[in-house]
């Protein structure tokens, strides 16, 4: 596509320049909001010509340093190139990049994990500080300045609302077509000037297909052709099978018992293999005529649309693999008129959640006896990605589901333990906990019978003995009854690990 039918506003067409010379206007200490939810949508210039920068800088003996402030996870070009220059001072919602985990790990890097629902409140209130620069992945300019979004929309409408400076990446590299499938919501106000969010269906539509931004604003346009980098996902495994099929099984059982409608209720998942398979069975299972309101719409989903099993879906970013990115391209027509991306704090708004009843399907990293949830911490003290989304919707869906393997690192870790070692969903957000043993149904349960339910039918068979003995033992220690723990042994498991390898 020409330059002229992308960038169409010729007050911004003036502004166009290198990524290079785009970069060397942002000045170390300050904060700048970028574009990018799970890998989609991110600037992909501009961050490495920044990294370059800093290198520079380095190189000279001085001190470079950033705050990077996203939607959620971004990519290489972005988080894995500032980082291994040690160019982010402080990172914030949700990261998922290695270079940026061990920086995390190791303090080299601040990072604030936070309710992806909480982001733009949290912004327009102050708490993060001044957000002084903006760098925002579009499709392209309309003639009078309006922003095409891109493959994700995230933070971006208050990036731009907040920040005192603009650039803006123009991505010839993104479909064209992605044009009109947005809905950027203008309404939304602090306490006390706050109005319901009128959402009664997933696709419904209630705001601009464009972002707004005052040109004045836009210190700088980079032209850019690169896709998304995202990595293809694994086929199903043996485990991702057998925990979709529990899933099924249950929803049926919903179904039968008219406590679920016989095309569900709209549906929100996690990104990850063991999520792709959960949509790969729904895809090739009884229920017809699904939705879906989430924040992430991946390769499964797409499928789903594609086959007619996914009648509409809202999100507020693509995860999609390679092949899938193209299958997008390639029918745009077909999937503008499916899928409605949103910003985040509407994808992920707690008044919606609720109102809609959404199922929500999450990954964890481990889950305790009485269905407390840990999906950030590995051994309690070390960050993996982050929190996300999964709170937003754990606490008001009206199906909470937190799903994982039973076991990790080839059998020696059980991801069903006496006590998490760190809590991100406590016991009154966790409903349903699934492992390839089964399903536990913790609705209507006090603590002891969750118990029960989660060693039995979750917990592997190699660590079940060793954990109805830590519950036998808890329950008869002659301390509190209501949630029974042996305290000086509730982490041993972790630290057994933490010193053999093995828990």
């Amino acid at each position: 596509m020409s330059t002229e039918s992308r960038i169409r506003c010729p007050k911004l067409s003036k502004r166009i320049m290198s990524a290079r010379d785009a970069a060397s206007l942002i000045p170390s200490g300050v904060n700048v909001g970028m574009s990018g939810f799970t890998g989609a949508g991110y600037p992909k210039a501009v961050p490495q010509a920044l990294a370059e920068h800093i290198r520079d800088h380095r190189a000279r003996g001085e001190n470079f340093r950033i705050s990077v402030w996203t939607g959620a996870s971004t990519a290489p070009e972005l988080d894995g190139a500032l980082a291994e220059v040690d160019g982010i001072e402080m990172r914030l919602p949700y990261q998922s990049d290695p270079t940026c985990r061990q920086k995390i790990n190791e303090g080299k890097m601040e990072y604030m994990d936070i309710h992806l629902s909480h982001v733009a409140q949290h912004a327009w209130s102050g708490f993060f500080g001044k957000l002084d620069i903006a760098v925002i992945e579009v499709v392209g300019i309309t003639e009078d300045g309006r922003l095409i979004p891109s493959s994700s929309i995230g933070n971006n409408k208050t990036w731009i609302d907040q920040a005192d400076k603009v650039i803006l990446e123009v991505n010839h590299g993104q479909s064209a077509g992605l044009e009109g499938m947005h809905d950027v919501y203008y309404g939304t106000a602090l306490p006390p000037r706050r109005k319901p969010i009128p959402i009664t269906k997933p696709d419904e539509r209630f705001g601009e297909k464009y972002l707004m931004c005052p040109p004045e604003k836009v210190i700088a346009v980079v032209e850019t052709n690169s896709p998304d980098r995202n990595s293809r996902f694994s086929d199903p495994d043996e485990n991702s099978r057998r925990i979709a099929g529990h899933l099924l099984d249950f929803f049926s059982s919903e179904v039968e018992k008219k406590r679920l409608p016989a095309n569900l209720l709209p549906l929100q998942s996690g990104v990850g293999n063991i999520a792709n398979a959960v949509m790969a069975g729904l895809n090739e299972g009884p229920f017809n005529n699904l939705t879906a309101y989430t924040e992430v719409l991946q390769d499964g989903m797409l499928e789903m649309l594609k086959s007619g099993k996914l009648a509409k879906a809202s999100a507020t970013a693509f995860s999609l693999s390679p092949e899938a990115n193209q299958e997008l391209a390639d029918n745009i027509d077909f999937y503008r008129d499916r899928i409605v991306l949103r910003t985040q704090e509407i994808s992920n708004h707690p008044e919606v959640i609720r109102r809609l009843g959404i199922i929500a399907m999450n990954g964890m990293i481990e889950a305790d006896i009485y269905g407390n949830v840990n999906s950030t911490h590995v051994m309690g003290t070390r960050i993996m990605n982050g929190i996300g989304g999964s709170g937003d919707f754990a606490r008001n869906g009206f199906l909470s589901v937190f799903m994982t393997p039973s076991t990790a690192k080839g059998g020696s870790i059980s991801t069903i333990v006496p006590m998490v070692s760190h809590v991100d969903h406590t016991e009154h957000d966790v409903q349903i906990v699934v492992t390839e043993q089964g399903l536990a149904d913790l609705r209507g349960l006090p603590p002891r019978q969750r118990a029960l339910n989660i060693i039995e039918k979750c917990a592997h068979p190699d660590f079940r003995p060793r954990l109805r003995d830590y519950f036998e033992r808890a329950c008869n220690s002659g301390r509190g009854m209501h949630t029974p723990h042996q305290l000086e042994e509730a982490l041993s498991w972790h630290h057994r690990y933490e010193e053999t390898g093995q828990m």
